[in-house]
Parts: C-alpha cells; structure tokens; sequence
C-alpha cells in the first residue's frame, strides 16, 4: 500500500473541498492515486445525495449578481435544511458562482424534467431531419438523437451544464460534493436571468 502523507491529504483537499479525514480515507483506498481518490469522492458525493433526497430543504438563501456595466443580472434560490448550513461560507460561495454561471451561460431551465416537452420534440425532429440529409441509416436515427438531447440538457439545462469554476465537472456533481462537505441536502431552487432589451424585439 502506497504511503499517504500530510501533503497528499492537504493537495486533495484544496482540489475537492473535502474534510481531511475523508480526503485521507479516500487517498488509502485509492492507494495514493490522486485521480482516484477524487473519483471516490465524487461517487460518496453522489451516494449523500441520493440518502437525502427525501429530506425537508426549507431554509437557504438567495444570491443576486449584476454584471459589470448593468445589463445583465442574475438570481438565485439555493435551499439547505438548516440555517446554519446557509449561513456558511462554502454555500455563499457557492450560490455566488451559480449566480455567475446563470449570468455566462443563459440556461432555460433547472434540470432536464422541467424542459418543455413540445420544445424538446422540436428540436428531436430537427436533429432527425439533419440526419437524414446526411444519410445516416434511418434505424440508427432515434438512438443517435438520443445521444444528441443528452447535449442539449447540457445547453439549456442549469444542473447538466459544466460548472464555470472546473468544467470536469457539472452543477449537479458540484451540488452532490458541497452535500457530502456540508452534510446536508442541498439543492437550487430556482433562478432568474435578466437582460437589458431581451425579447423586446
């Protein structure tokens, strides 16, 4: 078994956000390998989520930005369980790069189950139609627009897009690491985005 030393810990830490013990934990299982201490991390992260999902997140806060020369501004409700977890510095900070992610990267909506489904099959038979001018064989066509609307989650929805601080990354695994730190549910509630003569057109 690989030696894990105080650096080690420390160098993981600053990487994920993780307590020491945990970060500790996760470099001897992995025996030393940083890559997958971190990919432990993340599924221990995503195990939390999954154990809290029925918990009541009824505190929290909401975070405004307005970018710089006021055109565009940015709205966000993340929800916690308690209100000391929303006091902390990690779900500030969180829910100020959400505000930012939410100002650069125009999502429509929240996760993929609120996408409007008359859009959604739009842009299915669109994709379709571009397939079948490029002549791809016609019972491959549902599988590869399959493929394709995974794509558009990631353009339009907030939670599948990659987080604007490390696009390895998506909100949603960011959302289930900040749970595994924090140790409660967290989820975004809702957001809203401005923009200065948007839609007057």
């Amino acid at each position: 078994m690989a030696q894990v030393d105080a650096k080690m810990v420390r160098t993981l830490r600053e990487r994920t956000g993780m307590g020491m013990m945990d970060c500790k934990k996760a470099l001897q299982e992995a025996d030393g390998d940083m890559e997958k201490a971190i990919e432990l991390l993340r599924k221990k992260g995503a195990k939390v989520a999954e154990k809290r999902a029925d918990k009541d997140a009824s505190e929290g806060l909401v975070k405004t930005y307005v970018h710089a020369g006021n055109r565009i501004g940015a709205m966000v409700e993340i929800n916690c369980e308690t209100d000391f977890v929303a006091n902390t510095d990690d779900l500030k900070q969180f829910a100020s790069d959400i505000c930012l992610q939410i100002a650069a990267s125009s999502p429509k909506y929240l996760a993929p189950e609120d996408v409007d489904q008359s859009y959604l099959e739009k842009e299915k038979n669109f994709l379709k139609q571009q397939l079948q001018e490029q002549g791809k064989p016609e019972q491959m066509l549902d599988k590869i627009v399959e493929g394709k609307v995974d794509k558009i989650y990631q353009d339009i929805c907030l939670v599948k897009q990659p987080f604007i601080k490390d696009d390895k990354l998506t909100v949603e695994e960011v959302v289930n690491e900040l749970m595994t730190k924090l140790g409660e549910k967290i989820k975004i509630r809702r957001f809203a985005r401005f923009e200065v003569g948007e839609e007057l057109a």
